[in-house]
């Protein structure tokens, strides 16, 4: 580390431009009003195009920002979306840290299918999530909340935008909660995250259940995967950094990061199903993504993976999840086993051994 020059912590660059010009900034921009009902308000939109390029042409990417404040290293301004996703997630913290609360569990339903959209139909993920539910809510002292991704395809509004990998430029450059959405000169909006990263805070449990899609998870799954990278070793002072300066994050990052991990020590389950291949690889892969953010598995009998329906027509793939019993029980089982798993770990009965010592390295 000592030969590295301030030469070397350039940011390099290279890539072609994506900027747009106007006349196709504004075709884009209007495309999205295709319905017959806007017709009527053509100068209205004329207005809000140009509006709407100005915003573009000159990269107002957070138009209302409010001071930092003595919390921060730097009196700096701070877009004010980012500013209250982050008092949600200390309320969640103070909820999640609250011994006489209640077990806080977070059901996730990894699947992008749903009924009130094509295809048409409920998922089997989220009918194991409602099993799992109804064993969990039994339990007076459960708090449960259900995060259903198919919402990505079937609702106005719901979006998960794509990681930008800040954390491969520099640790510190990757802000907790995530800074870069919403992007408004983009017309990057409508970011779910804000209000995700809360219910993963505030949980002492977490269930994930996802099918296997093309050997992988779900896309809204591995969209809400990427985006919570900044959850393991984000750095939570976007001050420090001055907003997006590559530079100023890895010199930071060269003197020494101390990784913070603000979803450390919360118990998880994990359930994958798949109909011919890839569910063992899909439930390692996920597991492990949740242990590398130092999770801890709930145990062998709340991680699941199973074949419904194997090899059999997809038009009977409910049908078959009915008739297994025997893995609508090994859901009931994992759900059990998260619960027993983070009432011991409150009451400070669970044991992991070498829990206390620090990883010899960070990534």
């Amino acid at each position: 580390m000592s030969n590295i020059s301030s030469a070397d912590l350039e940011a390099r660059k290279g890539s072609p431009s994506p900027r747009l010009d106007e006349d196709e900034f504004r075709r884009r921009f209007l495309n999205q009003f295709q319905d017959p009902a806007y017709e009527p308000l053509t100068p209205e939109l004329t207005k809000i195009s140009a509006a709407a390029w100005d915003a573009y042409k000159n990269s107002r990417k957070s138009p209302r920002t409010r001071k930092a404040g003595c919390e921060f290293a730097d009196d700096y301004d701070l877009a004010a979306d980012w500013l209250d996703a982050r008092q949600a997630i200390h309320e969640a913290k103070r909820r999640h840290d609250n011994q006489n609360g209640p077990h806080r569990l977070l059901l996730i339903n990894g699947s992008s299918r749903g009924e009130h959209t094509c295809p048409g139909e409920v998922s089997k993920s989220f009918r194991m999530i409602q099993t799992a539910r109804s064993v969990l809510e039994q339990n007076p002292m459960v708090t449960i909340n259900v995060l259903d991704l198919s919402r990505v395809a079937s609702e106005y509004g719901r979006q998960i935008h794509p990681c930008k990998a800040c954390f491969s430029t520099s640790a510190a450059l990757c802000h907790w909660p995530c800074s870069c959405h919403p992007n408004y000169s983009l017309g990057q909006v409508h970011d779910w995250m804000n209000e995700i990263y809360p219910l993963w805070v505030e949980a002492h449990g977490i269930m994930i259940v996802t099918p296997v899609n093309w050997y992988q998870t779900s896309s809204p799954l591995k969209l809400m995967i990427d985006r919570l990278v900044c959850a393991d070793g984000g750095n939570p002072d976007p001050t420090t950094t001055h907003g997006k300066h590559a530079k100023e994050a890895k010199e930071i990052e060269m003197k020494g990061w101390h990784y913070p991990r603000h979803l450390e020590g919360r118990i998880f389950s994990v359930i994958v199903h798949g109909d011919t291949e890839g569910a063992e690889g899909v439930r390692r892969s996920v597991s492990d993504w949740l242990k590398s953010m130092a999770l801890v598995p709930a145990g062998p009998l709340a991680e699941v993976d199973r074949y419904i329906g194997y090899w059999e027509p997809y038009a009977t793939s409910h049908v078959a999840f009915e008739k297994d019993q025997a893995f609508q029980e090994e859901g009931r089982n994992a759900a059990r086993t998260l619960l027993e798993a983070v009432v011991a770990k409150r009451q400070g009965h669970q044991i992991a051994a070498g829990s206390r010592l620090k990883q010899a390295r960070e990534k």
